[in-house]
């Protein structure tokens, strides 16, 4: 079932009442009630935004993350529940014993999707995406040649015209950086989901990150999000700030579709398929990691 997210930019009180979450509207003190239980992200963005105890207990226990934003407005942390899978433990010891040589074809299928679908992005957009399509069909064993950095190349020149991707770098930078973490958020919660550890990467080794593997298995999931960028992008061209309608914009990267081999899913539950498969790659029940295809 596809769950609601739920982004609040205004300055509300969050509350259980009869096992129920209610939500009162701090400015025209006005209260509504919401099923928790349909709720599978909540994004809190305004200092003035409370809530009891009793609620982040009732997000926990219905498995729905929760994403805190800093002072400029960006995902920064997030609540999720590290005991919503009933087999975590048997999960996680798989991960942990998964041996080298099969964590770098886990990253070569990984990169190979990833540039598979930045190509199909680029078609999608009426750009040309066969430079990137043979750039993929050379991706080795842990891609030790680096074909993901030199696909981006091309990929962002191409997407953008002459665009450089850096966070602090020029628009639709700030977008992607949004867009991005909302997708890194969705990841995270998809991993703990399937009963496995966000730290431990098949890829990312950076001893400071806790979502490493969030980071390797978002990454064939990026190009859905540039396309709702860069549709955003054309729609606020000038724009300076990231607005509260950018956001509800760029949010939609968690319900657009992703197609698989028999079924089209919403992105936030195409992550838990892909999660799913990537466990029983660990417990060395099948040897692919299902991953969309942008079309």
């Amino acid at each position: 079932m596809l769950k609601r997210t739920l982004f609040f930019v205004n300055p509300y009180h969050l509350f259980v009442k009869n096992k129920q979450l209610y939500v009162k509207d701090k400015i025209i003190d006005k209260e509504r009630m919401i099923a928790a239980e349909d709720i599978g992200y909540i994004i809190f963005d305004n200092k003035q935004i409370t809530y009891t105890h009793s609620v982040m207990q009732l997000f926990s226990k219905n498995n729905t993350a929760v994403i805190f934003c800093n002072d400029k407005h960006m995902p920064t942390s997030m609540m999720i529940n590290f005991e919503s899978h009933h087999l975590h433990g048997q999960h996680a010891d798989a991960q942990l014993k998964a041996s080298e040589p099969l964590k770098k074809n886990l990253w070569q299928q990984t990169i190979k999707a990833k540039i598979q679908n930045q190509a199909a992005a680029l078609d999608y957009f009426k750009k040309n995406g066969n430079a990137l399509r043979e750039i993929s069909k050379h991706v080795k064993s842990g891609d030790t040649t680096n074909r993901e950095s030199y696909a981006a190349r091309i990929y962002w020149n191409q997407l953008f015209n002459n665009f450089i991707r850096h966070k602090d770098g020029k628009q639709p930078n700030s977008m992607l950086n949004f867009c991005y973490t909302i997708l890194r958020s969705a990841t995270a919660k998809s991993i703990v989901g399937s009963g496995l550890l966000p730290a431990l990467g098949i890829h990312h080794r950076n001893k400071y990150n806790a979502y490493r593997l969030a980071d390797d298995i978002m990454e064939p999931y990026r190009p859905f999000a540039d396309r709702i960028v860069k549709e955003t992008f054309a729609k606020f061209p000038d724009y300076k700030d990231l607005t509260k309608e950018i956001k509800f914009d760029l949010m939609n990267v968690l319900t657009t579709d992703t197609r698989f081999k028999k079924v089209t899913r919403p992105l936030s539950v195409g992550l838990s398929m892909t999660t799913a498969s990537l466990v029983k790659c660990y417990k060395g029940e099948t040897k692919n990691i299902a991953y969309p295809v942008f079309k």
